[in-house]
């Protein structure tokens, strides 16, 4: 009979989050299906940690006299740089193959290629202009929208691979990243997560007043609404989930976010 992997800790699954999911110096101690599932469901504290990094880092330039231009590069460049840009190469490999119009089978191919197409460059290039210029107009309205734009978008990032790795999305491929957590997320466990995180981006946006906590609530539930639709879309044309497929979900849900918080501003 195959053994029944033990129950995973909680540490063990903070653990595989922060450590595939960034960085920084974390070691993974278990790489197993509960670990996997303890880890997508805390991904959304990760995206808080790099979320409050990218915000600490644009206060502490808005402080420094920095323009809130120049804050906002700096609060995008953050989540980038820890994860080494994984979530902006998955989005363009996603990119290219989708814009592909190839097979499932031909469109993986060209994912799994090291070089990026005039797809993914231009997806990129549109992608960071829409997070800068967000975020620029988040800063320019106060430091605390600037903040709760930078740790909004970063949650919302990590909230939508919670989602993306719930029972019965498949793995397109059966290795990799995306073959190791695809599905080991109770659909229950999902839901739960992405609505304690709208109350709590709900409650955190209100500390500037009513509209701003709705809008923050919205805003993170037009994330998941984006890459739900991207996530169909990928499992039609795939055939199922990839690591690269994760990276697109993500920078998918924080340009969405960011963008909503533009709106009204």
């Amino acid at each position: 009979m195959p053994t029944v992997p033990s129950p995973a800790s909680p540490l063990d699954g903070l653990r595989f989050a922060f450590g595939t999911l960034t960085v920084l110096p974390v070691r993974v101690t278990r790489w197993d299906r509960p670990a996997a599932r303890g880890g997508m469901l805390g991904a959304p504290l990760v995206g808080l940690v790099v979320g409050g990094c990218a915000a600490g880092l644009g206060l502490l330039l808005l402080k420094l006299g920095a323009s809130p231009l120049l804050a906002a590069v700096a609060s995008a460049a953050v989540p980038a740089v820890l994860t080494r840009g994984l979530h902006l190469d998955g989005l363009a490999d996603t990119a290219d193959g989708l814009g592909s119009g190839k097979p499932a089978e031909d469109a993986l191919r060209i994912m799994k290629q090291s070089d990026i197409g005039p797809f993914g460059v231009l997806t990129l290039v549109l992608v960071l202009l829409a997070q800068t210029a967000a975020l620029a107009q988040a800063y320019g309205d106060s430091w605390a929208r600037g903040a709760v734009a930078a740790v909004t978008s970063a949650v919302a990032a990590r909230l939508a691979l919670t989602l993306a790795a719930r029972a019965g999305v498949p793995a397109a491929r059966p290795e990799g990243l995306g073959a190791a957590v695809a599905g080991v997320v109770p659909v229950a466990g999902a839901v739960a997560v992405a609505a304690g995180c709208v109350v709590v981006a709900a409650l955190g946006g209100g500390l500037s007043g009513v509209a701003d906590g709705v809008r923050t609530a919205a805003a993170v539930a037009a994330a998941l609404a984006a890459a739900e639709l991207l996530l169909r879309h990928c499992t039609r044309r795939f055939g199922g989930v990839t690591g690269d497929v994760f990276g697109g979900l993500a920078e998918t849900a924080a340009t969405t976010a960011l963008t909503v918080l533009a709106l009204g501003g």
